[in-house]
């Protein structure tokens, strides 16, 4: 058996450790990017260094950042990059779904049918790869209980994975069933079902956020102080944090002198991301909270300026009526 010197195996192998340092630089770099919302940045990294370096997590990160500026052609065409480099990878069939699944809800009709079809084939394979894959199971569910049987839904197909769901982690069972009981508009069940997901305490910040999206449409201020606690606990930098306790407190009328420091402090710090709440939401519930104050006049400058992000923000336009404005 041929045997090397440390010297020439250093020769061997020392380009292909340089190679990876080098995409290993340009993968945080442009993942900083990402985590500031300056998803063209990371776009502008990652093109420039992948056509040189098949590097699945580039074309990742890629395909996150194309969804977050809307760009899902572009966004397919990195997740499928990403599968071909790493077919065995859960996480990368996950994201390609997501990418299919949003491109689908941007076709026409004629176009959506196919590509939901892959939505859902990529999704299956995820969790094929990984059922320790929530994101993708969870994906799967809610593909299932919310698309019609012509591309492969049904609530029925839904239900063993919630069952396998249930077994393996109690908090991912109930928001399965909760996102099913959504879907279907039995929000009184969908309200059971969260606040048992909360109750069995998720491992996942992002799915204890995601409940905190539903219970804050639903106005339910003791739940998003619950949230709060438990996202904190999973992740105490995230500002989202913030957003959802002082969103408790305004819900539940407290005039809590915390309340406009925490919202300014989210508004300052979370990135425009598909996953947090946006900013016009934080304005609008400033305005709630000015009128708490009884300061209407900054309350309207509020909903205006929550108005000026989103010209169809509902809430804002109904704040606004209610006022006079």
């Amino acid at each position: 058996m041929k045997r090397y010197s440390r010297n020439a195996l250093l020769f061997l192998v020392g380009p292909f450790l340089v190679v990876a340092a080098r995409s290993q630089q340009v993968l945080d770099v442009a993942q900083q990017a990402y985590d500031k919302g300056d998803y063209q940045k990371a776009v502008s990294v990652l093109k420039e260094a992948a056509p040189k370096d098949p590097n699945g997590d580039m074309q990742l990160l890629l395909t996150k950042s194309y969804m977050e500026l809307k760009k899902y052609d572009e966004a397919v065409t990195s997740g499928e990059k990403a599968v071909a480099i790493n077919p065995q990878s859960s996480v990368y069939h996950q994201w390609l779904g997501e990418a299919y699944g949003q491109k689908a809800a941007h076709a026409s009709m004629l176009s959506a049918y196919p590509l939901a079809r892959k939505t859902q084939k990529e999704f299956e394979t995820a969790v094929q790869l990984d059922e320790h894959n929530f994101d993708a199971a969870q994906d799967l569910v809610e593909y299932d209980c919310t698309a019609p049987s012509i591309v492969g839904g049904g609530e029925d197909k839904a239900q063993p994975l919630i069952q396998k769901l249930m077994s393996m982690d109690a908090a991912e069972g109930h928001y399965a069933v909760g996102v099913c009981r959504a879907v279907k508009k039995d929000l009184s069940g969908a309200d059971v079902e969260y606040a048992k997901a909360l109750e069995s305490k998720p491992k996942s910040a992002e799915r204890v956020f995601d409940i905190g999206d539903y219970f804050m449409q639903r106005g339910q201020g003791d739940k998003l102080l619950i949230v709060a606690a438990q996202g904190e606990a999973l992740a105490p930098q995230d500002p989202r944090v913030e957003y959802y306790r002082a969103v408790g407190w305004i819900l539940q009328g407290e005039n809590n002198p915390e309340n406009e420091k925490l919202l300014r402090n989210y508004l300052q710090r979370a990135p425009v991301r598909s996953t947090y709440p946006p900013p016009c939401y934080a304005h609008y519930w400033l305005g709630r909270l000015y009128e708490l104050q009884k300061d209407p006049a900054k309350a309207k400058n509020e909903y205006q300026e929550a108005l000026k992000m989103d010209p169809k923000f509902r809430k804002a336009q109904d704040a606004l009526k209610q006022m006079g404005g």
